[in-house]
């Protein structure tokens, strides 16, 4: 199973949000400590304000804040909901697999997915930020791109 580049953008931007507390970060400011455009954070911030998961504070001090049903929000039920319910493969496509009529791979598949999933499903936003990983996401803090290099 492969995340999409959106998801992954937006499990970082949850973890970033989730070590600053009540500290509003702007997007501006998290796009590039995770070294990505400004645009798609923006577009990830939007679909996750959406889902409950973060509040924009608008002003002098504003920015984006993780909620409490961020914080606490499975993991796995994010991913679920960030990658839509799209099988891994798609069988009736432009040109429909031949053996979709008797196919026990598509099944399987399926299957496999949900568990990827369902191992998620105990994490909390909280359990991901624990050491070591807290620590490092603090250090990128007002780090400016490229720093490291």
């Amino acid at each position: 199973m492969r995340l999409t580049k959106s998801t992954d953008l937006a499990l970082r931007a949850i973890m970033r949000l989730a070590v600053a507390g009540a500290e509003p970060c702007t997007a501006r400011q998290i796009a590039g400590e995770m070294r990505v455009q400004y645009s798609h954070l923006a577009k990830v911030a939007a679909r996750l304000q959406h889902l409950g998961l973060i509040e924009t504070r608008r002003g002098r001090g504003g920015g984006l804040v993780l909620t409490e049903t961020g914080r606490t929000a499975s993991v796995g039920q994010l991913v679920r909901e960030l990658e839509g319910a799209d099988e891994v493969v798609d069988c009736e496509g432009d040109t429909p697999c031949p053996l979709r009529q008797g196919c026990r791979l598509r099944m399987a598949l399926r299957q496999a997915q949900e568990a990827f999933f369902s191992s998620l499903d105990p994490l909390t936003v909280t359990d991901l930020i624990g050491s070591p990983t807290g620590p490092v996401l603090l250090g990128l803090v007002g780090r400016a791109p490229g720093a490291d290099r």
